[in-house]
């Protein structure tokens, strides 16, 4: 009932955008998505995993124009192909979201050169990418919005999971946020980051569905639960739309508290 108040009472604050999110076919990507086009913006569905991608473009279909494309962000030829397509289709891209991420977990001992070279490759890398595309895109369009998905981890050492690499690359997509919104401020592009906590998704699933472990987790949260996509979602709006405008290089930490201590 609330929704359907805000909803009809405001004007949907992402009409007339186009907006680009990777790992969009489940989890923080998937409810970024469906938030966007509740907003009223066109969005690029970019995910490996195309089928899922697929069945949740033609969903949001019925709502607003939104298109799935397969692209692994690691590869340049792939981010390259994804750009085309987006130039293509709609000649425009207001909003990125450098959302897909990849957890390999194990002890620091434990990690191999393939785990660690994998996780920069995607998490990092993959960010470094499609960021330079989107900038080149949104500098010749006059502006625009760039989020990049960290994590509490890049911030504090999760205890709980062994992320040796996804940790480290999540601490440098924090760097990156600033770096990029330094150098990107004069072409009126924002660049800000979400940090979520411990959120439910496809990731989180296996372990959190230990209730033992599941009760160490919650116990670190000041809010005592998990997030849910939808709430980071929220986030990603705000950050995308006019109220954030005089925001750039900041990371909103959307943990429950978590790294209040």
């Amino acid at each position: 009932m609330k929704s359907e108040t805000r909803s009809s009472s405001t004007e949907k604050r992402l009409s007339g955008k186009v907006a680009l999110v990777t790992g969009a076919a489940q989890g923080i990507g998937r409810a970024i998505a469906e938030r966007f086009v509740s907003e009223g913006a066109e969005v690029i569905l970019a995910d490996l995993l195309y089928d899922k991608a697929s069945i949740l473009s033609a969903e949001l279909s019925k709502t607003q124009k939104t298109i799935a494309v397969k692209a692994d962000i690691s590869s340049s030829k792939d981010v390259e192909n994804l750009f085309s397509v987006i130039d293509k289709q709609f000649e425009k891209l207001d909003i990125l979201v450098n959302n897909a991420g990849i957890l390999l977990k194990g002890k620091f001992m434990d990690i191999s050169e393939e785990m660690w070279d994998r996780t920069m490759a995607v998490n990092l890398k993959g960010t470094f990418l499609c960021s330079k595309a989107a900038a080149a895109i949104m500098i010749d369009k006059g502006g625009g919005r760039i989020i990049n998905i960290s994590s509490i981890d890049g911030e504090v050492v999760y205890y709980h999971g062994h992320h040796v690499p996804y940790g480290v690359s999540k601490a440098g997509l924090l760097m990156l946020t600033k770096i990029m919104a330094v150098e990107l401020a004069e072409f009126k592009i924002n660049v800000n980051a979400i940090a979520p906590g411990v959120v439910r998704t496809e990731i989180s699933a296996g372990s959190m569905n230990d209730p033992e472990h599941l009760q160490k987790v919650v116990n670190e949260i000041p809010l005592k639960r998990l997030a849910s996509p939808e709430e980071i979602a929220g986030a990603a709006v705000f950050l995308s739309c006019e109220d954030s405008s005089y925001m750039t290089g900041s990371t909103l930490f959307v943990d429950g508290g978590w790294t209040t201590h």
